[in-house]
């Protein structure tokens, strides 16, 4: 991914910001990976598992009605994982020691997730362009070929309103007796 770069970079403030990080990874909903800096842990096998955790967050959220996605976090006997929403179609999961400050957590990670979100979906708005755009033909430029005549381009027409005919009113009369 082209944006892999800045992505790392973002994960590696963010386990600078907040020392209690183990780990840190952006994947898009689907499971895959975008970018990691998760030591000692599978990023795939993370991945993965957080889109399973997502659709069925997603689905109890839709379910009792408290609308889109924002976030998860399940603790464990040594530790947090919490997965943010990142944009329209990443998330961003961490992975914190058992005594980080879970505001903090929560603060950071719902930053970091914005950001790679915007990241994350201006990249996908480009691929989209690219795909749509139409192929330019080559161009083309012989030797003896002439420049093209450009001819001026027409001044629009100014129309401007004529007077109408004599106004009439409605006003009532009345008559004194």
């Amino acid at each position: 991914m082209a944006s892999e770069p800045e992505i790392l970079d973002e994960l590696r403030r963010l386990r600078a910001r907040v020392p209690q990080l183990t780990g840190a990874l952006a994947a898009g909903v689907d499971g895959l990976v975008l970018a990691h800096d998760t030591p000692g842990v599978e990023p795939e096998v993370v991945a993965a598992l957080t889109a399973a955790a997502l659709g069925v967050a997603v689905r109890m959220a839709d379910t009792t009605g408290q609308g889109d996605f924002r976030e998860l976090l399940v603790r464990g006997r040594y530790g947090y994982v919490a997965t943010y929403a990142a944009g329209e179609s990443a998330v961003l999961t961490l992975l914190a020691q058992d005594r980080v400050n879970v505001g903090r957590l929560h603060l950071e990670g719902r930053r970091a997730g914005a950001r790679i979100g915007e990241l994350v979906d201006a990249l996908e708005a480009k691929a989209r362009e690219a795909r749509t755009a139409p192929a330019k033909p080559p161009a083309r430029t012989p030797a003896n070929a002439k420049a093209p005549v450009r001819t001026p381009a027409k001044t629009p027409t100014v129309r401007t309103r004529s007077a109408r005919g004599p106004a009439t009113t409605n006003a009532r009369t009345t008559t004194e007796s």
